[in-house]
């Protein structure tokens, strides 16, 4: 057990600041591992913070972008989804150790590493985001219930602050049940867009083409928006500071041995929810080259308008029924990890509790007031921009949380022997770097730095 120990890193070592509290402190440590099992009841025990975060990966803001890459651009933007996929891998990964290595969820190593003025900075920015993304959501679950029940979106926007009610009731009986519910809306959705694929019919060869990188994404700029848009809505940033938090739910060993096996199943289960997810988002996107892009309608960006056209064009009366179920339990499930990641950001920047009720009322109101008022102004039209420009917004405030996390996990004072190896840097920063360079390039087309802007 000495030796073990050994080469763990001491708890302060390398921060600025002494740790100073548990990482989402009632739920922490709260899901018992069972020692001496085999492999995959092991796996089980660690199985379901991935899928929390996954979620995240499939939320109503992925709709907007993804519907209108398929129409306007068939297939070609499946790349881009594939490529954030695999950077959510990468950086997932190293958002677990984080958490399971330091006892730290990332915004508690922001605060405990830079001074007040930049952890300040980074935590308004994380603030900045986590509405944009609840914003996203907002708007979803509001069209979901107008598209199901008739529901006027005004009325649908102030529906949703009632889902504080079941994070309240969730959190009451413990965070296993929380897993459950999000694990079960996410095999809806899946189960729908298996069916919406089948109905649509699309071929395999184009499907296949479309994973190819096309140099065409970099040079076209409204092309280029809905792949930054593409890229927000799947690598977000509030999940890296939600997924450093959640894996410490988990009894695991507190000694080399048992955070290198904490590890590896945490890694499985991000791994394996997040090809979950980018089956997801690569549904959609085909679902809308097959059925809209195929048929010459190029204009379908608007989730009521697909929910509206995917019954008579694929000949199914039932297609746009699933497409709005599938919708509801994704905004629904977004919902529910927001409530954490909130609760997490604030606690971890600030170390400061609020009720999650409290603090989930106060996202929730922020991201309402604006969705309310373009909903009652504009209409769809209006909240389907408002739902892209969301996405747009989060993928600005990626690298501030990307490049503190990558800096973090490559320290050997802070990580020990479980710093990133040299190949996992190196992979770290080319993910940093293709981030950064595609939201300044993003920022020159349609600032008009470059006179060649877009919209």
């Amino acid at each position: 057990m000495n030796d073990e120990t050994s080469t763990l890193p001491t708890p302060d070592k390398g921060w600025r600041k002494a740790r100073t509290g548990q990482s989402l402190p009632e739920s922490h440590r709260t899901i018992a591992v069972p020692q001496g099992a085999g492999f995959w009841r092991k796996l089980m025990a660690f199985s379901g913070p991935g899928y929390l975060v996954a979620v995240g990966y499939m939320d109503p803001g992925n709709w907007a972008t993804d519907l209108a890459g398929g129409s306007r651009f068939g297939y070609t933007l499946l790349s881009v989804i594939l490529l954030s996929n695999l950077m959510a891998i990468l950086l997932q990964s190293l958002c677990l150790k984080l958490g399971i290595v330091t006892g730290r969820d990332l915004a508690q190593a922001c605060r405990d590493h830079y001074s007040m003025p930049v952890s300040t900075m980074l935590w308004l920015l994380c603030e900045v985001a986590i509405c944009a993304c609840d914003l996203a959501e907002v708007i979803g679950t509001a069209i979901a219930l107008n598209l199901l029940f008739g529901i006027p979106l005004v009325w649908g926007v102030c529906l949703t602050a009632l889902d504080v009610l079941l994070v309240l009731w969730l959190a009451h009986r413990g965070f296993r049940w929380l897993e459950s519910l999000v694990i079960s809306l996410v095999v809806i959705i899946g189960l729908c867009f298996g069916l919406e694929i089948l109905f649509s019919k699309p071929l395999i060869r184009d499907v296949l083409g479309g994973f190819l990188p096309a140099f065409e994404i970099i040079k076209n700029p409204e092309m280029l928006y809905i792949a930054i848009g593409i890229l927000g809505a799947t690598v977000m940033p509030h999940n890296l500071y939600l997924h450093s938090s959640i894996v410490q739910t988990r009894k695991y060993e507190q000694n080399s041995g048992g955070k290198r096996e904490a590890i590896k199943f945490a890694t499985i289960d991000s791994t394996v929810a997040l090809m979950f997810a980018l089956f997801i988002n690569a549904a959609i996107l085909i679902v809308a080259a097959a059925t809209f892009h195929q048929q010459g309608r190029h204009d379908v960006a608007e989730i009521q308008d697909a929910y509206k056209l995917l019954a008579p064009m694929l000949g199914v009366g039932i297609a746009g029924i699933l497409f709005a179920i599938a919708l509801l339990a994704s905004g629904q499930n977004s919902t529910l990890t927001g409530t954490l990641a909130g609760q997490i950001v604030m606690e971890g920047f600030l170390n400061i509790r609020l009720r999650p009720w409290l603090r989930r009322l106060i996202t929730r109101g922020i991201a309402i007031i604006p969705a309310a008022i373009v909903a009652g102004l504009y209409g769809e039209s209006g909240t389907a921009k408002l739902l892209v420009f969301s996405q747009v917004l989060l993928s600005l405030q990626l690298p501030f949380a990307v490049i503190p996390l990558v800096i973090f996990t490559s320290e050997k004072t802070k990580m020990g022997e479980f710093a990133n190896p040299l190949w996992v840097k190196l992979l770290a920063w080319v993910t940093t770097a293709i981030i950064v360079i595609l939201n300044v390039k993003l920022l020159l087309d349609f600032v008009g730095l470059t006179g060649r802007g877009g919209s």
